[in-house]
């Protein structure tokens, strides 16, 4: 199985490729620059590889909710492939992708992202690891750091809960407030990475969850964003 996967949903960008189990990625953190790397990211792995794209069974990305530019950069690199080659797309989400890497730090299976959203505002979910996969509890919102909740049964469950993402560098104080629940651990820094997204995108592709190159949409959250990114031609 030979899967790409992209992610410029925030001030990280990278690129990251599964081939048959192993996993070899490009990765820097570049605010502003995502649409210079993407590709030579992308080409650089490829050749790498001596695989050509044609050989890619899926292309993943990272479909939101974060950056406004730079969602529609990843899903307009990607519908670009998808359709010139006849790919099948995996999206997947920004938030459960940080859950996946503060797991991979912590071991810790139960995980409260947040992104700062700009506005006063995060991007909020809250994800638990249950059979090798995640499990949303709600939905994924955009919401005011004080209004943040976990469902009722969750926050008497008795779990150590981890934060994860940089929301919880701009609103630590108010989110701790709001989700009054033990986070011993919370790591502000923790950003989604094409390496996890390729990671996540193995099991779905085995499950069968993939997409046309037309349905590689982002998800914003904020509905007044919400329009379908041009395709790049590569």
């Amino acid at each position: 199985m030979n899967i790409l996967a992209i992610d410029t949903a925030t001030e990280a960008c990278s690129a990251a490729l599964y081939i048959h189990g192993e996993l070899r990625s490009s990765y820097q953190l570049a605010p502003r620059e995502h649409s210079r790397l993407i590709l030579k990211m992308i080409d650089g792995l490829l050749s790498e590889a001596e695989l050509s794209v044609s050989q890619l069974d899926a292309i993943a990305f990272g479909r939101g909710p974060g950056s406004f530019m730079g969602l529609r950069i990843a899903a307009g690199v990607v519908q670009g492939i998808a359709f010139a080659h006849d790919i099948p797309v995996i999206p997947v989400s920004t938030l459960k992708a940080i859950a996946q890497r503060a797991f991979e730090q912590t071991k810790n299976k139960h995980i409260l992202t947040a992104i700062d959203a700009r506005m006063d505002e995060v991007y909020w979910a809250a994800y638990s690891l249950k059979q090798q996969l995640w499990q949303l509890h709600g939905e994924e919102s955009v919401v005011s750091p004080d209004k943040v909740s976990l469902p009722e049964l969750l926050s008497q469950s008795g779990h150590s809960w981890v934060g994860a993402g940089t929301g919880w560098a701009s609103y630590k104080d108010r989110l701790l407030l709001a989700v009054n629940c033990q986070l011993p651990t919370i790591l502000a820094n923790c950003l989604p990475s094409a390496e996890v997204i390729a990671t996540l995108a193995v099991n779905e592709f085995n499950l069968g969850n993939t997409l046309s190159a037309a349905e590689a949409i982002p998800v914003y959250l904020r509905n007044d964003v919400a329009k379908k990114p041009k395709p790049v031609v590569l």
